[in-house]
């Protein structure tokens, strides 16, 4: 039974000029212990439909229709008072900029006491002892010190590292990282990376990862969904689509091809998606991906694909899956 299933996600703003659909029908699930990725190009509302989980959206933003069932609960329904002893308990975020994450006037022992507080009902002591032994689970240096500074002191790397010992901090069953490394340059990147894993193994949580990045989908996830303009166009093993190169949808398929090679000969140009994604309020009739895609048919422009089960484990939403059915 997976831990985390989205139904049928419909997650809508109000804006002056009419509704953003910026997630609109997305499913996918999280097993237990395992990592679900979720990629795409800015604005294809993977990080909506992640914080849509813990409801975490601008004012603006509500959750029209779906369902998020989480641990037999569905969120979907859960009051605001409730839903303040999930997040940071049984569900923790990490963010992206951790500089903008963490309080400024604040040291990390006194932020990183918090969750063990407020869901554990510590006192200031166990709290501030077990801020320690967080930091040396991150593999801080120095754990005592570091406990002691602000932000400001620290690198990117290290505020990084303390922001994923706060979110694992009361032992969640899920994970969101939301772009953690996005901020970080590579070497950083792969330790942070790295950390992660070995973290998820030691503690068995579920992550979902929310990147742009498929190198860093390759390397920390067992399952992939590939969102495109609010919706899941491909979800499968990761193995099918990185390793067996067995992709079906051909917004994956370009995202693939646009990444450098090492073998890819001197002179040969880069493959690019052929235009941009479409404005939220002005999306295209059929096939979201459509105008951009080189297979597209009448058919694709005028009706919209559903998100059906090409082969055991691999859902696409595409009227033609197969290669050898395609222009």
């Amino acid at each position: 039974m997976a831990l985390l299933e989205i139904h049928d996600l419909h997650t809508f703003f109000k804006t002056k000029k009419g509704i953003v659909k910026a997630v609109n029908g997305v499913s996918y699930s999280v097993e237990p212990g395992k990592t679900l990725g979720v990629v795409g190009e800015s604005g294809s509302g993977k990080s909506v439909s992640a914080m849509s989980i813990l409801k975490l959206l601008d004012g603006n933003g509500y959750i029209d229709s779906g369902e998020i069932i989480f641990d037999g609960k569905n969120l979907a329904d859960v009051s605001v008072k409730d839903m303040c002893k999930i997040r940071g308990n049984e569900i923790s975020v990490i963010f992206q900029e951790p500089m903008t994450s963490l309080n400024p006037i604040f040291t990390v022992e006194r932020q990183l006491s918090e969750p063990f507080i407020i869901h554990q009902g510590m006192n200031k002591k166990e709290a501030a002892e077990k801020v320690v032994e967080m930091l040396k689970d991150v593999r801080i240096p120095n754990p005592e010190a570091v406990a002691k500074q602000y932000p400001h002191q620290l690198s990117g790397g290290m505020r990084q590292r303390v922001m994923i010992a706060m979110a694992l901090a009361c032992r969640p069953k899920l994970l969101i990282a939301d772009e953690p490394t996005t901020a970080l340059d590579v070497t950083i990147q792969a330790q942070i990376l790295k950390l992660m894993n070995d973290l998820k193994k030691e503690k068995g949580t579920s992550i979902l990862f929310i990147t742009h990045d498929l190198g860093v989908i390759n390397e920390m996830a067992d399952d992939v969904a590939v969102m495109y303009c609010g919706q899941v166009v491909e979800k499968a093993p990761v193995r099918s689509i990185f390793g067996d190169n067995s992709y079906l949808h051909p917004y994956t398929e370009g995202l693939l091809y646009s990444i450098p090679r090492l073998d890819t000969p001197t002179g040969i140009r880069l493959e690019a998606i052929p235009g941009a994604v479409p404005h939220p309020l002005d999306l295209p009739k059929g096939c979201k991906f459509a105008p951009r895609c080189k297979y597209a048919t009448d058919k694709c422009r005028e009706m919209e694909p559903e998100l059906n089960e090409a082969e055991p484990g691999h859902m696409v939403r595409c009227f033609y899956p197969k290669k050898g059915e395609r222009n």
